[in-house]
């Protein structure tokens, strides 16, 4: 297997596995890869540097901020939380809300939850208005 890092035409970076280079390339010729932000099947390699295996253990390695990213960084996850605090947590069901919100089905109020790439793209074509929250890394522990 080889991870790939992958590039959508509106620059949304991911990753994704594939067996080899030719089962990417399979793929993409039969529009089978698609973004996981806005759902474009527009994909290309991303420049990615190789992951060499080395038999010595891996250590953490800090990331090198300056002062005022590490302020900007503190102020966002500042909003992220504020948001999280004021807003209903729906889950997997956040499109199906959303619309009913906007179409004027349920009351009005901030939520928040998982919608997939495709939900998230039929959201917008609908004129719902939503923004994607940062996950950071300490989320996902």
């Amino acid at each position: 297997m080889i991870r790939f890092g992958l590039v959508c035409d509106n620059e949304h970076g991911f990753e994704a596995w594939f067996r080899n280079g030719e089962d990417f390339e399979a793929q993409k010729g039969r529009q089978l890869i698609s973004c996981p932000h806005c759902g474009s099947n527009a994909i290309e390699k991303a420049l990615m540097t190789p992951s060499v295996a080395t038999g010595r253990d891996k250590k953490p390695v800090a990331l090198g901020m300056s002062e005022e990213q590490k302020k900007a960084l503190a102020q966002l996850k500042a909003l992220s939380e504020k948001i999280r605090e004021k807003a209903d947590y729906v889950g997997d069901k956040f499109a199906e809300e959303a619309r009913k919100i906007h179409f004027g089905e349920t009351d009005p109020r901030g939520i928040y939850g998982e919608a997939t790439p495709e939900e998230a793209k039929e959201l917008a074509e609908d004129g719902v208005e939503f923004m994607p929250l940062p996950v950071f890394p300490e989320d996902r522990n």
